[in-house]
C-alpha cells in the first residue's frame, strides 16, 4: 500500500495534481459526487462588463464612475472588472468613506455625502430597495447568462451594469467525462439562479444551486454528506474555503486564492479543470493497483504458510516426493528457509513492480 501511494502521488505531482496525504488519494477513489464552484472554476472568472443600463437616461459614464469608485476597495473579480472597464473609458474615479463589504453581496460607501451601494438583488432586498423600472431588464440580462450589479443611490436605483463570464474551454469536457464516470455534478454559486442556469446549461450541468452565500456553501455539502454522498468540493475562492474542508475531498484550483490551496486536499497546479478528471482518475488506478498487491501478498502467504507448518513433512516422509528435491523440503519435509526468504523477496518484487507500473499512467487532455 505505501509503494503505491508514494508511486501515485509522484505521478500525479508530474502531472501537476498536487495530493495532500494518501487519504486523499483513497478518497477520490470512492467519490459518487462532485460539486464544482461557478466563477473562476468552471468560468474563466474574467468577466467583462457588456452592458450599463441607466435609469431616465443618466450619463452612463458618470454612473460607472461612481461604481468604480466604491468597487475598487473589493477583491471580488466582478468589482475588478468593472474598475478595469471605467479606467479603460478614462472615466473619473473618486474618493469613498466608510467603505464596507457585506458578504456575498456587495458593498457599501459613502460618496459626496450620498450613501451608495453597488451589488446583487439580495443586497437590495435586505436593504429594502425596490429595483424598480429596471427589473425586467435584470431579467432578460440574467436569462443571456449575464451577471448583474446594480448600483443606488440613497435607497434609488439608478443603474444596473451587465457581466459576461465565459466557461473555460475545457469544462464542458471535464463535465461529460465525470458523467461517464458515474458521477453526480452540482454547480454550486452564489449567483442568481437565471444566471447560474444559463451557464450550466451550456456545460451539460442539471443540477444547479444557486444564489448561496459563502457561509452557506459548506452547509450544502454537509446535507449531501448526510444523504449519503461522497463527495468532493472544487473551488478557487476564499469563500470556497468552508465548503473545501466540509467536503469529503477538497480540491482547490492553483490560480485561485493561497486560502482555498491550503484548505483543499488536492491541489490542480495548472489552474486547468481538466486536472479535476485526471484526479480520481489516478485514485481509481492507485487503489485498483494497492488491491491487487494486498491480493497477490495474501496469495503467498496463503499457499507458503502450509509448507511452512509442515504440511511437506508428511509429503515428504511418505516416499512419494522425489528425494533430489530435498533442498527444498530440507532434510526432513521442512521447508529450506533459503526458499522461504526467497519466496518473501519475490512477494516484495511483485507489489514493488505491480505499484510502479503506475507511471505508465497519461493524464487525458480536453482535445483527446
Amino acid at each position: 500500500t505505501p509503494t503505491a501511494i508514494m508511486v501515485g502521488t509522484g505521478v500525479g505531482a508530474e502531472n501537476g495534481i498536487l495530493i495532500r496525504d494518501a487519504e486523499a488519494l483513497e478518497t477520490c477513489a470512492r467519490l459518487n459526487t462532485v460539486v464544482i464552484d461557478k466563477t473562476g472554476t468552471m468560468t474563466t472568472g474574467v468577466p467583462e462588463v457588456t452592458d450599463i443600463m441607466a435609469v431616465n437616461d443618466a450619463e452612463s459614464n458618470t454612473l460607472l464612475g461612481i461604481a468604480a469608485s466604491i468597487e475598487k476597495y473589493s477583491e471580488h473579480p466582478l468589482a475588478k472588472a468593472l474598475v478595469e472597464h471605467a479606467k479603460a473609458l478614462n472615466t473619473s474615479i473618486g474618493e469613498v468613506e466608510k467603505f464596507a463589504s457585506i458578504s456575498g453581496m456587495g458593498v457599501k460607501a459613502s460618496y459626496q455625502n450620498k450613501t451608495v451601494v453597488v451589488g446583487n438583488e439580495a443586497l437590495l432586498d435586505k436593504l429594502s430597495i425596490p429595483l424598480g423600472e429596471l427589473k425586467k431588464t435584470a431579467k432578460e440580462l440574467q436569462k443571456q447568462g449575464k451577471t448583474i450589479m446594480i448600483l443606488a443611490v440613497e435607497k434609488q436605483v439608478v443603474a444596473i451594469f451587465a457581466l459576461a463570464d465565459t466557461l473555460k474551454p475545457e469544462s464542458r469536457w471535464v463535465v461529460k467525462k465525470l458523467k461517464s464516470m458515474n458521477m453526480d455534478i452540482i454547480m454550486l454559486t452564489g449567483d442568481n439562479p437565471e444566471t447560474a442556469r444559463a451557464i450550466a446549461d451550456d456545460a451539460g450541468i442539471k443540477h444547479v444551486i444557486a444564489g448561496v452565500l459563502p457561509q452557506d456553501k459548506a452547509k450544502v455539502i454537509k446535507d449531501l454528506q448526510a444523504d449519503g454522498k461522497i463527495v468532493a468540493m472544487v473551488g478557487d475562492g476564499i469563500n470556497d474555503a468552508p465548503a473545501l474542508a466540509q467536503a469529503n475531498i477538497g480540491i482547490a484550483i492553483g490560480t485561485g486564492s493561497d486560502i482555498a490551496i491550503e484548505t483543499g486536499d488536492i491541489t490542480l497546479m495548472r489552474g486547468n479543470l481538466g486536472g479535476l478528471v485526471n484526479a480520481i482518475r489516478l485514485g481509481r488506478q492507485t487503489m485498483r493497483v494497492i488491491k491487487q498487491n494486498l491480493f497477490w501478498a495474501f496469495a503467498y502467504n496463503s499457499l507458503l504458510i502450509p509448507v511452512a507448518a509442515g504440511i511437506l513433512f508428511v509429503f515428504y516422509n511418505s516416499g512419494n516426493a522425489p528425494q533430489h528435491l530435498s533442498f527444498i523440503f530440507g532434510e526432513y519435509g521442512f521447508l529450506n528457509p533459503i526458499m522461504a526468504a526467497a519466496a518473501m523477496a519475490l512477494s516484495s518484487v511483485t507489489v514493488v513492480t505491480n505499484s510502479l507500473r503506475l507511471r505508465r499512467f497519461k493524464r487525458e487532455l480536453p482535445h483527446q
